[in-house]
């Protein structure tokens, strides 16, 4: 017989006993223009990197506990995949098999996880109505009843999936920001997480705003200011993991003060700049969190504290959101958003500080380009352009004897390749005819007609 182990070391008895005490960030750069202090309450931390992870082991343990879900029993589950990663978890440790039915706009990260982790995952079509036989809700039901011992969990309309976040998610935050924040915004899906964490920190304290983000093509946000499904305002949409087009019985409108639409396009770049300018690399629904709150950027104070939910974590969407190509194909990258890494410029032509002025005149000509970044070994030093090298050669023709170290302007300025068109052309007046960026295969020059043909192509 095997002897258990003690000892005072500290450790987990399973993966699960990980979920939950997530740490809050301070964004410090997407929020520049806002007036307030905004923290992330970055979900990723959590191990199946989402913040899925609390209620779909809330929903498991609760129905283990009325008899819902007996032993060896099978999970059946309709979900965007953050759900069903928790469920998948859950199932691995507590010995359960899982079935999850995703709709198929979801991420192919996203069923590869899944299926990675012992879930069986049944793909359906996205442009369906809800009561469609063939929508992932609907599918999920009938495999449920199909299949014996089966618990179906159907996070839109479980009351532990609010419960989680009233007893985990809505005390961390007021813990962690010792009861000093005002507004709360997250994006909305099966309503679980705004519901739960909303109504205990209006319950410590009812002047704090909770503020929820929709998407278009969901009835969320004419639900809450009209109490009635406007079938004008549900159609497809990209955006994953926020947005409805039923109403959850998990979404608490009470709860919820106000809610904004963010639009595919705007939430997906946000998403980007989380994390080139943050270092977080998360999800489409925080993105559109941070959207959303840009866009209510009025109704701020210098004084106010904003928890923003980021639910999960950017690898998910890799083969999207992170994805030049698929983003340029559906119209969301601007061309002015393209960083400037990522043009492929000509090969560089420079100058050394000891090149004659009469070896520059012929790289200008023969080249057809109209300045040279003058370098010293590897480091660029200083600047020759044709009209400084004009107006030099007709105030003195012997001017091509001497050196280029002697006749040279001050050196182009150097950003870097994560900047994008836009904020390089800003660095661009009378004085700036270039910029320099160095790449993995060394300096690249980029001038005023490359921004202009990169942004006309």
């Amino acid at each position: 017989m095997k002897e258990e182990t003690t000892f005072a070391a500290m450790y987990y008895n399973n993966i699960l006993e990980t979920i939950g005490n997530t740490p809050l960030v301070k964004l410090n750069k997407v929020c520049s223009d806002l007036p307030c202090t905004v923290l992330a309450k970055v979900e990723t931390f959590n191990p199946g990197h989402s913040i899925k992870d609390r209620m779909a082991l809330k929903m498991v343990e609760d129905a283990e506990a009325d008899g819902r879900l007996k032993p060896g029993g099978t999970i059946i589950e309709g979900t965007s995949g953050n759900t069903g990663m928790g469920l998948a978890l859950a199932a691995i440790v507590k010995g359960y098999r899982l079935i999850c039915t995703m709709p198929d706009k979801q991420s192919k990260e996203k069923m590869d996880i899944l299926r990675a982790m012992g879930a069986e995952v049944v793909v359906t079509p996205t442009n369906v109505e809800a009561d469609d036989p063939r929508s992932y809700y609907e599918v999920a039901k009938r495999l449920n009843k199909e299949i014996p011992n089966s618990f179906y969990p159907n996070q839109y309309f479980n009351p532990s999936n609010a419960i989680a976040h009233y007893e985990q998610t809505g005390p961390e935050i007021w813990e962690q920001t010792e009861g000093k924040i005002t507004h709360l915004v997250v994006g909305v899906g099966t309503g679980g997480t705004i519901s739960g964490a909303g109504k205990y920190l209006k319950e410590q304290n009812p002047n704090i705003k909770i503020w929820g983000i929709d998407t278009y093509g969901s009835t969320l946000k004419a639900y809450h200011e009209t109490g009635k499904i406007d079938p004008n305002e549900i159609y497809s949409y990209v955006t994953e993991g926020i947005g409805e087009d039923i109403i959850p019985s998990c979404v608490d409108f009470d709860v919820i003060d106000f809610f904004e639409k963010v639009t595919d396009k705007d939430g997906m770049l946000m998403t980007r700049e989380l994390a080139k300018k943050e270092g977080i690399l998360v999800g489409n629904s925080a993105g559109c969190a941070i959207q959303g709150l840009l866009q209510l950027k009025d109704k701020l104070k210098p004084e106010d504290v904003v928890v923003v939910v980021f639910h999960d974590h950017g690898t998910r969407y890799v083969g999207k959101i992170f994805n030049d190509d698929w983003m340029r194909d559906r119209g969301y990258l601007d061309k002015g958003r393209i960083s400037v890494g990522e043009l492929q410029g000509p090969q560089l032509v420079k100058a050394d500080v000891n090149d004659s002025v009469n070896d520059l005149i012929h790289m200008i000509t023969e080249n057809g380009i109209s300045q040279i970044p003058v370098f010293d070994g590897e480091k660029p030093v200083g600047s020759i352009t044709e009209s400084h090298l004009f107006s030099e050669l007709f105030k003195n023709p012997a001017v091509k004897e001497k050196k280029a170290g002697d006749v040279m302007q001050d050196a182009f300025a150097i950003v870097d390749g994560s900047m994008t068109l836009t904020d390089v052309a800003e660095k661009f007046d009378k004085k700036t005819s270039a910029v320099l960026f160095k790449g993995s295969t060394g300096y690249s020059i980029l001038t005023k007609h490359d921004i202009i043909k990169a942004l006309a192509d």
